[in-house]
């Protein structure tokens, strides 16, 4: 077993989206210890905020598993190169497709280029994120709700409608959700309202793509440590990050790979409205 760092941790604080080479500890993407074994041989995904954290573990995972993967990500041109590079080292295609998903113009580009560059879809992680900490009600604006839920709902939304009309039999959406969405951190308010929102459109979405054989399922990380970390909590949080968890550390993006990888495998037939808990032992009830 992989022996992960633990909190204190000593990394600046910066400015959103975050960057990886930024971290310290740097996090743990899977790129020296994920083995593939051709679960997902063929396949074609896409992955919003693929660049970095658990959308980058999951891109590698994917190629090694033998997905070709198109990765959205919003201006962390340095970040997607290096998931890039990793995907094609894993002898899969990768197209890097850069740009704001609040706008849903946008967002069916996303597809519609996965469409064109490999002939259809069948895997959407729809995981790219906002979030920002507030201490009081007062202190989150109109527009921080509204950019909440543009980027973690509205999006998601777009993607997943015009994903599904390309769609056959077999095809599977997973949505990125959070222990929030059950045990909502009061400083994420918008954060965590949006997360909820997320399992219960999963659910809704399982009953209502049923019948096309078309599959949906959640995963809920815990806090996993990832850029959006330093770049959206204060100081004292990111230095204790993970301690709040019965593991008493920080989950690596790494470790979250396998449930996304089990709910777009084939064989998980079976499986759909599900969320898979990846949560340091913290249970979600």
């Amino acid at each position: 077993m992989s022996q992960y760092p633990v909190p204190p941790f000593d990394t600046p604080t910066q400015e959103l989206p975050g960057r990886t080479e930024q971290m310290n500890p740097r996090p743990d993407h899977g790129e020296l210890s994920y083995k593939g074994s051709g679960r997902l041989a063929e396949k074609r995904a896409v992955i919003t905020g693929g660049d970095s954290g658990i959308g980058r573990a999951v891109a590698i995972a994917y190629a090694r598993e033998g997905a070709d993967v198109l990765i959205s990500y919003l201006g962390e041109d340095d970040d997607a190169e290096v998931t890039r590079d990793l995907v094609e080292k894993a002898g899969r295609k990768a197209i890097l497709i850069k740009g704001d998903i609040q706008d849903p113009g946008h967002c069916r580009r996303i597809i519609d280029t996965a469409v064109e560059r490999f002939g259809g879809i069948d895997i959407l992680v729809n995981n790219a994120a906002h979030q920002m900490s507030f201490k009081e009600l007062e202190d989150i604006t109109d527009e921080e709700w509204e950019l909440t839920f543009k980027v973690n709902i509205h999006a998601m939304f777009y993607l997943t409608k015009a994903a599904v009309s390309h769609m056959k039999p077999g095809g599977c959406i997973i949505n990125t959700a959070s222990i929030n969405s059950d045990n909502p951190n009061p400083t994420l308010l918008a954060y965590a309202t949006t997360k909820g929102a997320i399992q219960n459109f999963t659910a809704g979405l399982a009953q209502l793509l049923a019948e096309k054989q078309i599959r949906a399922n959640a995963v809920a990380p815990g806090p996993i440590w990832t850029p959006l970390i330093p770049a959206t909590l204060p100081a004292e949080a990111v230095e204790t990050f993970g301690l709040q968890v019965p593991m008493k550390r920080p989950g690596q993006p790494a470790e979250l790979a396998t449930a996304y990888v089990m709910l777009a495998d084939p064989l998980s037939s079976y499986v759909s409205g599900a969320t898979i808990a990846v949560t340091g032992g913290k249970p979600m009830i």
